[in-house]
């Protein structure tokens, strides 16, 4: 009788009983029509590592490096580890638990107490226990829902640490060889300049101009030469920062090529929506939803009753040469029943708990979404736009640079004062430093829109990272 009540215990939890609370539901959020081109076309751009198209041997160097040694990647990685763990422990509260103990006695009574029977006497004994909850309104199915949601959105929290690095390297990189740009250009102003000061001191000491003009061109050539420290500073505040992007101690970072000679990747005109949804922060918070609607049936399952059944099955005997013979058998099955009445309103606050921390995830998710088209659409406007104000500032320095050898020619032939040749310097030197400083922002728009695009390639790269396997179904 008792085998038989085991069984059908066995068959209810782990058979098909339903489980209690909503069914998850993929919400359907309205996506910007504009923004779609060929999937095929936004497929090549986001699953291939996008920084190789900059053609830049040291930054592709730079990348892996990171990817092996970034502290914030090692610890995603080993986050993932903790929740795997974690899925399993839950997990197992669906299944039998069973554990075995063995003991062993020599126990010698008082004979003042008249105790009969061998003394000292001997005591053996072995038992197989096995004990579970019987899951009938899908409690630990739904807790193994909400833990497997919980590992599946931490893999995706290490695929948004994977891709956030990649992108802040790429942009402190590009920065980098932006702020050499500058300095190149500060020490060519600083030598046109300097060779300006000496022309003015003869002229000044042959008696063909004033100090007033001497002076001037002084002051513009210490103009130019405080910026060069200033800059130097930047360059090596910037190299530390990649060299603890790279997992190292701060230091010296190569470089190959310069800013004017990276290559500049075509921009897709828009992204299929569709694409966006692989992007690790939103596929994160999505199944961030799955575990607050999971634990939703979970907290409605507290109200239930809770059937728990443990058996016993073991031998014992007072002589170790009789501890596995027939007379020596023993069994135990119980079961027991329990069921909540008055909790002082525990259980309806723990839903209520439960539901808002749902609706949370829920918004979360529709903002989650709502910034990727956000940040998709500012990269989209930011490249078209850069674009086109490069090939205006191309244009500006060109004439004021035509404007400085005119003005230059007019003062030395006697045609014009110092003061408009200082002027026409110095909205050159502003014009070529804001040129570049907008060359290294449009390549930043180009990595920003990489890093919304998601892409294959930061699964590959999260595999490579994570010490643990990947989760695989339920």
């Amino acid at each position: 009788m008792h085998k038989t009540l085991l069984a059908v215990a066995i068959g209810l939890a782990l058979g098909g009983c339903a489980s209690v609370g909503p069914d998850y539901q993929r919400l359907e959020m309205p996506t910007p029509e504009q923004w779609r081109i060929s999937i095929q076309q936004a497929n090549d751009l986001a699953n291939t590592p996008w920084w190789e198209q900059f053609q830049d041997p040291v930054l592709n160097e730079l990348i892996q490096i990171a990817l092996q040694e970034n502290k914030e990647v090692k610890i995603a990685a080993a986050r993932v580890d903790e929740y795997l763990g974690r899925y399993g422990v839950t997990r197992a509260d669906q299944f039998p638990q069973v554990g075995a103990n063995a003991a062993g006695s020599r126990t010698r009574n008082s004979e003042s107490s008249g105790a009969v029977g061998e003394n000292p006497a001997n005591s053996y004994q072995v038992d197989l226990g096995v004990s579970f909850e019987v899951d009938l309104w899908g409690k630990f199915r739904r807790a193994t829902e909400a833990a497997r949601a919980d590992l599946l959105a931490t893999e995706e929290a290490q695929r948004t640490v994977i891709l956030t690095l990649v992108s802040q390297l790429a942009n402190a990189y590009v920065q980098l060889i932006d702020y050499d740009q500058q300095l190149a250009v500060t020490r060519a102003t600083l030598q046109t300049r300097s060779e300006s000061v000496r022309i003015n001191r003869l002229r000044f000491k042959a008696g063909l101009i004033g100090e007033m003009d001497y002076q001037q061109a002084v002051a513009e050539y210490q103009n130019a030469a405080v910026q060069i420290p200033l800059l130097e500073r930047l360059i090596a505040q910037q190299e530390n920062a990649i060299s603890l992007l790279l997992g190292r101690n701060p230091g010296k970072i190569a470089r190959s090529v310069p800013l004017d000679r990276l290559t500049l990747p075509q921009a897709p005109d828009g992204l299929p929506s569709d694409l966006l949804e692989r992007r690790p922060d939103i596929r994160q918070a999505e199944q961030q939803l799955i575990a607050a609607n999971a634990q939703i049936g979970v907290a409605k399952a507290a109200f239930f009753p809770s059937i728990s059944l443990t058996g016993l099955l073991g031998t014992a005997s007072n002589d170790l040469s009789d501890l596995f013979k027939g007379p020596s058998k023993t069994w135990q099955f119980a079961g027991q029943l329990a069921q909540p009445i008055f909790t002082g309103g525990t259980l309806t606050s723990q839903l209520q708990v439960a539901e808002a921390q749902q609706q949370q995830a829920l918004l979360n998710y529709q903002k989650t979404i709502q910034n990727a088209f956000a940040e998709v659409d500012d990269s989209l406007i930011a490249i078209a736009k850069l674009r086109e104000q490069l090939k205006d500032e191309a244009a500006q320095v060109k004439a004021l640079q035509r404007y400085l050898d005119l003005a230059t020619l007019r003062y030395q032939n006697g045609y014009s004062d110092y003061l408009t040749v200082v002027d026409a310097e110095r909205n050159l030197y502003t014009a070529q430093l804001q040129y570049v400083q907008d060359q290294g922002s449009l390549f930043t728009a180009l990595i920003n829109l990489y890093k919304a695009m998601g892409g294959g390639w930061v699964s590959e790269a999260a595999q490579m990272t994570t010490t643990a396997p990947q989760s695989k179904g339920g």
